[in-house]
């Protein structure tokens, strides 16, 4: 596990929000990350865009749109992330295509490379199988980064166990089947999930569907060690485009957004919630 996202999770429940790179422009972009990181992320998942997102949902989809046509490259994002004033921990949530076509030979080492040349701590593949996975596994031991595995509510047997012999870092524990979006309730299926990965070495961030503090705290009292949050902030990104408002004042929603999560996540553990700093 890395350092970054190993001391994540050391000191109560993680907060784990999601945005797409270069949503909705670059500029606008690098401040809604680092309005996340204010409110109280513990770690960030920057989505790298590919044109076929086939984990995302509506929400993200158009997330991705925005940012590809706003000129996000995979060479644009590390500069992206060379460039955040951020002290949460980067991970890289992107397609495997895109990893494996990196540089000038094939195969996911020379993209690892440059991913650790600019900070980033860990990959989240939602297309590459365990099976697949060893060469992915191999470079991320070589630099020093995680390589964190979606396991959906009907993961189980064999594949279950192949992911856990490979990941690191953390587990993104599906709440629910079907793709990513925010929901008004909390799925059912997150108790089974969390019961069948009690056993697992490492820390359990449950995603899909989380929308509110309320929703954070029953999903941390319920076992889990970390929360991720994607649509729910990109709805945010989204409304501020529509309604044309400053990139100022969706960075001040985005940041409120992630201080409730936060406190519902803390919430959950019985952990005191801190003071939000004074500006």
């Amino acid at each position: 596990m890395s350092d970054g996202i190993e001391a994540a999770f050391a000191d109560g429940p993680a907060f784990i929000p999601y945005l797409a790179a270069g949503d909705p422009n670059y500029e606008a972009s690098l401040e809604y990350v680092e309005a996340l990181d204010r409110g109280g992320a513990d770690v960030i998942e920057l989505g790298l865009p590919f044109s076929e997102p086939i984990a995302e949902g509506p929400t993200i989809q158009e997330a991705v749109i925005r940012a590809l046509e706003s000129g996000m490259t995979p060479e644009r994002f590390f500069e992206f992330v060379e460039e955040l004033d951020v002290d949460a921990p980067l991970v890289c949530m992107t397609y495997y295509n895109l990893i494996y076509q990196y540089g000038d030979g094939e195969g996911p080492r020379p993209f690892v490379e440059r991913a650790n040349e600019v900070g980033l701590e860990g990959f989240v593949v939602p297309d590459l199988p365990a099976e697949e996975a060893d060469p992915l596994r191999d470079a991320c031991d070589e630099f020093g980064l995680d390589l964190i595995f979606i396991v959906a509510p009907t993961t189980r047997g064999d594949r279950l166990e192949r992911m856990l012999e490979h990941v690191s870092g953390y587990v993104y524990v599906q709440a629910r089947l079907g793709t990513t979006g925010a929901r008004d309730d909390v799925s059912d299926q997150t108790d089974t999930s969390l019961e069948r990965l009690a056993d697992c070495d490492v820390p359990k961030a449950v995603g899909f569907g989380i929308k509110t503090g309320e929703h954070a705290e029953r999903i941390i009292a319920a076992g889990a060690d970390g929360i991720i949050v994607g649509s729910a902030l990109v709805d945010i990104v989204a409304a501020g485009e529509e309604n044309e408002e400053a990139t100022a004042d969706t960075a001040a929603a985005l940041e409120a957004k992630a201080r409730e999560l936060k406190s519902g996540a803390l919430a959950g553990s019985s952990e005191t919630v801190p003071e939000p700093e004074q500006p």
